[in-house]
C-alpha cells in the first residue's frame, strides 16, 4: 500500500490511455490522491476497467486536432496532463512498411504532441485566472526501446524517440512558466496481455503498473518542483 502524502485534491488531471492496464493503475493512484480524473476513450465507453469517480469521455480520437482541442477546451482549470495512449508494433526492418511507421508516429507522437499543446493552453488559462498558482505538469510515456536499441523495434522506437525529443523541447520552452514536462520510460510492463504473449519470460523482472503509477504521480504532483526534462527509466529489473 503506497504511503505517499501527495495531495491532488481539487486538481483536474487528464489521463489519456487511462482505460488500459497501466492507465487503470495511474487513474486509481490519482483518484486515491484526490485528483479529479478526466479519461478520454476512443470507443463508446471505458470498458471493463471502469473506476468509480473517474470521468470517462467516450469517442475521442487523440490524433484528430479538432477532437483534442474540444476535449481540453471544455475542462475546468487544468493542473496536469498525463499521456499514456499509444501503440506498439514489432517487425524487422525488411518488413517495416511506411504505413506501419506512419501509424506508429500517429499513435505515439502525434497524439502526444496534440495533447501537450492543448494542455499547455488550458494551464495558461488557469494561471491567468489564478495568478497565485501558475504552472502545471505534463507527463509523457516514452519507452526503453527508444533509449536502448533492440532488434525489430525500428518503427516503434522511432515514434517513442519523437516523444522523448518532444518532452525535452517542451521542458525548455515552458520552464519559465513553471510547467514541468517529464516522461517515464518503461520496459515491458507486467500486464496480462504481455504475460500471454511471452509465457516463458521472467515476469518478476518486469515493472508493475502500480510501481510506474507511483513515478507518474510524483512527476504530476505539486510536490515535484524541480524535475523537468527528465526521461525517467522505469525498467524494473529489465536491464
Amino acid at each position: 500500500m503506497p504511503h505517499s502524502t501527495i495531495d491532488l485534491t481539487g486538481r483536474h488531471v487528464v489521463i489519456t490511455g487511462g482505460a488500459g492496464a497501466l492507465g487503470t493503475a495511474v487513474v486509481a493512484r490519482l483518484l486515491a490522491a484526490g485528483a479529479t480524473c478526466h479519461v478520454p476513450t476512443i470507443d463508446d465507453g471505458p470498458g471493463p476497467h471502469t473506476l468509480p469517480g473517474a470521468h470517462y469521455i467516450p469517442r475521442v480520437d487523440l490524433a484528430d486536432e479538432r477532437q483534442v482541442h474540444n476535449l481540453y477546451a471544455r475542462l475546468p482549470g487544468l493542473w496536469a496532463s498525463i499521456h499514456l495512449a499509444g501503440g506498439f508494433t514489432w517487425a524487422r526492418i525488411a518488413d517495416t512498411t511506411a504505413a506501419a511507421a506512419r501509424a506508429q508516429l500517429e499513435m505515439n507522437a502525434i497524439t502526444c504532441l496534440l495533447c501537450c499543446r492543448e494542455a499547455v493552453a488550458r494551464m495558461r488559462t488557469r494561471a491567468t485566472q489564478n495568478p497565485g498558482e501558475p504552472g502545471g505538469r505534463i507527463v509523457n510515456v516514452g519507452s526503453r526501446a527508444a533509449a536502448i536499441p533492440a532488434p525489430g523495434l525500428a518503427a516503434y522506437a522511432m515514434a517513442k524517440a519523437a516523444v522523448h525529443a518532444l518532452t525535452l523541447q517542451l521542458a525548455e520552452e515552458l520552464r519559465d512558466e513553471q510547467i514541468l514536462v517529464n516522461a517515464v520510460l518503461p520496459s515491458i510492463i507486467d500486464t496480462p496481455a504481455n504475460r500471454a504473449s511471452m509465457p516463458g519470460a521472467d515476469f518478476d523482472r518486469w515493472p508493475k503498473p502500480a510501481e510506474i503509477a507511483e513515478a507518474v504521480l510524483f512527476l504530476a504532483s505539486p510536490t515535484n518542483t524541480l524535475s523537468s526534462g527528465t526521461l525517467l527509466p522505469v525498467f524494473g529489473r529489465h536491464v
